[in-house]
């Protein structure tokens, strides 16, 4: 698909553009192939990568969260990059504007990496409850006013436009599926890099290593808590010899700590916490489980394959439309089933090896799928519509 950059200015508003992982990547990929072929980039977030912000065609118009607040801080994310767009517009016509989600309602492209209607994530109790319900309320909201006004809607797998359809009321033509792309250092392992990675996990090589990447949030989203139930039942037979490396911070992080230093089987379990070294714990796994309530696509599973590390994912991810009928065993038919789960593992602990070859040719097929690609295919669907601010600065 050749290179179809017509704009001159692009406005990208978003929370985050920084290689920290999931939609934060993405956004950062974009960012990049716009600056790379000479179009001038404004960035409206809370955080940009330090290249974003030295590139000679990106400026970054940083928004503070008051208080260290997401709610909060959306507001203001959604009045300054309706300011700058509009300020754009105004001065240059050409140009172009791609918001995320809820974060801002503007009339040209909206990339939609999570939908707020598809997730209750209003767990906790007492107070923490109730902040969660009003949370995820505005957030629906939001999303539904900034979805109405975009031109065109970019989802990131099929699952997220089913959901956009269904649960939010987009029309279908309105929307266009565009998978995630990936860096080039994603790949399988060398004997160094695998003996490296397990000396930094203090894990010797004939050891088995099975990994969950993903924050532990207070919401049950990623399914950490079926993983750990499954856990505790297979380290209980007497036949399972693997440890389970934890790689994912989050408000939930401090508590699951505690409770698994509790148990008795704390030794077949490393906790991390937040680590930007997610290439190494993927060097030394032989297996990655993401038993996830909900996921829009799943990079973390995205990047363990074309690593040629064999990921159990729960069907109902994005991610999971990559995977071919030879590897059905490997999705999660239903996230709450720790006994299915625990059956699966035991399934994959007999065959490591077949699983290892099985996942092969997928791994190369989204190796092949780089990031300038996704971006691409991003902007040709932009440039092929017609953004609805033709009154200019009044699209305020």
């Amino acid at each position: 698909m050749p290179d179809t950059v017509l704009a001159r200015n692009w406005v990208l508003v978003a929370g985050g553009f920084h290689r920290g992982g999931g939609m934060d990547s993405a956004n950062a990929a974009l960012a990049q192939y716009l600056a790379d072929r000479g179009r001038r980039v404004h960035l409206v977030c809370h955080q940009a990568d330090d290249d974003l912000r030295n590139h000679a065609g990106v400026e970054v118009h940083q928004v503070r969260r008051p208080l260290r607040s997401y709610f909060l801080g959306q507001w203001l994310i959604d009045a300054r990059g309706r300011q700058i767009a509009a300020k754009i517009i105004g001065v240059d016509g050409d140009a172009r504007v791609i918001v995320n989600g809820a974060n801002c309602a503007w009339p040209d492209v909206n990339w939609v990496h999570f939908v707020q209607a598809a997730w209750d994530s209003s767990d906790g109790a007492g107070l923490a409850r109730v902040k969660n319900r009003i949370d995820k309320s505005v957030a629906r909201m939001r999303e539904k006013a900034a979805l109405a006004r975009a031109k065109v809607v970019i989802a990131n797998s099929n699952r997220t436009r089913r959901d956009l359809i269904d649960l939010v009321g987009i029309p279908a033509e309105r929307i266009h599926t565009v998978y995630l792309g990936g860096e080039s250092h994603w790949k399988t392992a060398g004997a160094k890099a695998r003996i490296a990675a397990r000396e930094w996990l203090g894990k010797n090589l004939e050891r088995t290593l099975v990994a969950f990447v993903g924050a532990l949030g207070t919401d049950s989203r990623k399914g950490f808590d079926t993983m750990w139930a499954a856990w505790q039942r297979l380290c209980a037979n007497p036949a399972w010899d693997a440890d389970l490396i934890v790689a994912g911070g989050g408000r939930a992080y401090r508590a699951w700590q505690s409770r698994i230093a509790a148990s008795s089987i704390a030794n077949r379990v490393k906790m991390l916490g937040h680590t930007d070294r997610i290439a190494e714990v993927l060097a030394a796994a032989d297996l990655l489980v993401s038993p996830v309530r909900y996921e829009p696509y799943g990079l973390n599973v995205h990047e363990a394959l074309c690593c040629g590390v064999p990921a159990m994912v729960s069907a109902s991810a994005g991610v999971a439309e990559h995977y071919p009928a030879e590897m059905a065993e490997l999705l999660i038919p239903n996230p709450d089933d720790v006994e299915g789960l625990c059956a699966r593992m035991l399934a994959w602990r007999r065959s490591p090896s077949m699983w290892k070859e099985r996942v092969q040719p997928l791994a190369r097929e989204l190796r092949r799928r780089t990031w300038d690609e996704m971006a691409r295919e991003i902007v040709q669907i932009a440039e092929q519509s017609t953004p609805r601010f033709s009154e200019g600065s009044s699209a305020r």
